[in-house]
């Protein structure tokens, strides 16, 4: 099992993603700051309160996030009330923000939103994913709030072959952008199509790819996965990062990972 979680290459910030392996799922959650409060808090809260049991489709999900949300919010309200004025105003209004991800031991997964689970298998080298095309990035993910109701639409569920070779894994977006853009442009001629609809979209994401594109070759095992996996520590995994973000390929904000 691999944890491992950094903020952005920034001093004095937040990291607002949280992570947790156990022996019977991983799960990453990508706390969205852009709007509400304690994102941080409520990505923590979050995967500390995943079930044992798979969620596998909306209904429990549903169920789930219904039957946890209460005294998170109660804690945050009085929170929000020692600051009070605007903040509590703000809190009232908007809640708090996160994805989710996770992966159980028999394979079943689950998303909320645009963090992704990921199954490669090194025999075969086949990637499967939890999220679909590389453009969709580029839209707002779906978030669940803390007071909100949750949209049926944004949830996604699926079962991965796991192999005696596979290594699974759960990734918050940017990194996961960067995985499954690696993974196209190592199998270029595959990918020819979605790899241009992506670049077509003319965003930042689209510079990454036109990086990742320049590059002579990609082994993405050995350039990838192999690094991703030695990356044993916080101090290699923001080492590792920070080259790739120094060189094009990924976009600045926090990166969180989860290997089982």
């Amino acid at each position: 099992m691999i944890t491992l979680s950094i903020h952005k290459f920034e001093e004095g910030i937040v990291n607002e993603d949280a992570v947790k392996a156990t022996q019977k799922w991983i799960a990453v959650s990508d706390g969205a700051g852009g709007g509400g409060l304690f994102a941080d808090l409520w990505s923590k809260y979050l995967v500390e309160h995943l079930p044992d049991e798979p969620i596998t489709d909306y209904q429990t999900f549903d169920k789930w996030i219904d039957g946890i949300w209460e005294p998170f919010y109660n804690d945050c309200e009085e929170l929000a009330k020692v600051e009070g004025g605007m903040l509590l105003n703000k809190f009232y209004d908007e809640g708090s923000f996160a994805t989710i991800v996770a992966v159980w031991e028999d394979g079943h997964w689950m998303s909320y939103g645009d963090s992704v689970a990921f199954c490669y298998d090194r025999a075969s080298d086949k990637l499967q994913n939890s999220f679909g095309r590389l453009v969709d990035f580029n839209n707002p993910p779906y978030l669940v709030n803390c007071k909100d109701p949750l949209k049926e639409v944004g949830f996604k569920a699926g079962q991965f072959e796991i192999q005696k070779d596979s290594i699974v894994f759960v990734a918050s977006d940017a990194l996961a952008h960067y995985i499954l853009m690696m993974y196209e442009v190592a199998h270029r001629e595959q990918y020819e199509d979605e790899l241009q609809e992506a670049i077509d979209a003319q965003t930042k994401d689209s510079n990454f790819i036109r990086a990742a594109l320049g590059m002579k070759k990609v082994d993405f095992e050995k350039d990838v996965i192999e690094k991703l996996l030695n990356c044993w520590n916080v101090g290699n995994f923001k080492k590792h990062l920070h080259k790739c973000w120094k060189n094009g390929l990924i976009g600045h904000d926090d990166y969180s990972i989860a290997m089982m």
